[in-house]
C-alpha cells in the first residue's frame, strides 16, 4: 500500500500536529521539572504519604504529555496508532494521579480510600474499553472523564471547605479548563482546535499543581 493511500489516524494537518507536539512536548518537560519540585517539596514540608503521592501524581502527568508528544510527532501509521490509544488512555491515569494527593494526603483516612478507589475502577474501565474499541466507545470515554474530574464534589467537600480560598480557586478554575477544553477537543474545524484543547489541558494542569504542591503535599497541615 503507497503511503498515500494509508488511512490518516486523525484529521490533523501537518502544521496542526507541529503545534500538538510542541504544546504537549513543552507540558512533558515542565512535568519532568515539577515532579522534582514536588518530590523534594513533599520531603521537606510533608510526610511519607506526601512524597508517595508526590511521586505518583507527578508520574501520571509525565505519561500524559510524553505519550500525547510522541502521538502527534510520528508519522509511521502503526506507530502512530499505538500511541494514539496511549494517549486516550492517559487522560484516565492523569485524572486517576490527580486525586492521590487530594484523596491520600489531603483527605486521607476511609473516605480517602474510597475517592480514590472509584476513581482507580473508572480508570481501569476506561483504559479497558479505550484499548478495545477507542471509536466504539468515545461516548463512555467522555462521561467517565467528567464524572472522574468532578467526583470530588460528592466525596471531598468536608475536607475542601478547610482549605484556604486560594486553594479552592486553584482547584475550581483548572477543573473548569479541563471541562472547558474538552468543546475544543470535539470539534474538527477550524483548524489548531486540538491545539487550542492541548493549552486548555496545560492551564488545567499548571493551576492543580501548585494547588496540590502548596495547599495537599505538606503535612502536618498549617492553615
Amino acid at each position: 500500500m503507497n503511503i498515500e493511500n494509508k488511512p490518516k489516524i486523525n484529521n490533523q494537518s501537518l502544521g496542526e500536529e507541529i503545534g500538538n507536539s510542541i504544546s504537549h512536548g513543552v507540558g512533558a518537560l515542565l512535568s519532568i521539572a515539577g515532579t522534582v519540585v514536588a518530590i523534594v517539596y513533599a520531603a521537606l514540608h510533608g510526610d511519607a504519604m506526601s512524597v508517595v503521592s508526590a511521586c505518583l501524581y507527578g508520574t501520571g502527568l509525565i505519561i500524559l504529555y510524553t505519550a500525547s508528544t510522541m502521538y502527534h510527532s510520528l508519522t509511521n501509521y502503526k506507530a502512530k496508532r499505538v500511541f494514539q490509544i496511549l494517549d486516550h488512555c492517559s487522560i484516565y491515569i492523569l485524572i486517576l494521579s490527580s486525586y492521590i494527593p487530594i484523596s491520600l494526603s489531603l483527605i486521607r483516612g476511609a473516605m480517602g480510600w474510597v475517592l480514590f478507589g472509584i476513581n482507580a475502577g473508572c480508570t481501569a474501565l476506561g483504559v479497558t474499553f479505550t484499548a478495545i474499541n477507542m471509536k466504539k466507545f468515545h461516548p463512555i470515554a467522555m462521561i467517565l472523564y467528567l464524572l472522574m474530574g468532578w467526583s470530588i464534589i460528592f466525596f471531598g467537600i468536608p475536607t475542601l471547605k478547610t482549605l484556604p480560598s486560594a486553594a479552592i480557586w486553584l482547584l475550581v478554575s483548572g477543573g473548569l479548563c479541563y471541562t472547558g477544553g474538552i468543546a475544543f477537543f470535539a470539534l474538527k474545524k477550524p483548524r489548531y482546535m486540538h491545539m487550542i484543547w492541548h493549552f486548555f489541558v496545560l492551564a488545567g494542569s499548571i493551576l492543580h499543581y501548585f494547588a496540590f504542591l502548596f495547599y495537599t503535599l505538606p503535612f502536618p497541615r498549617t492553615f
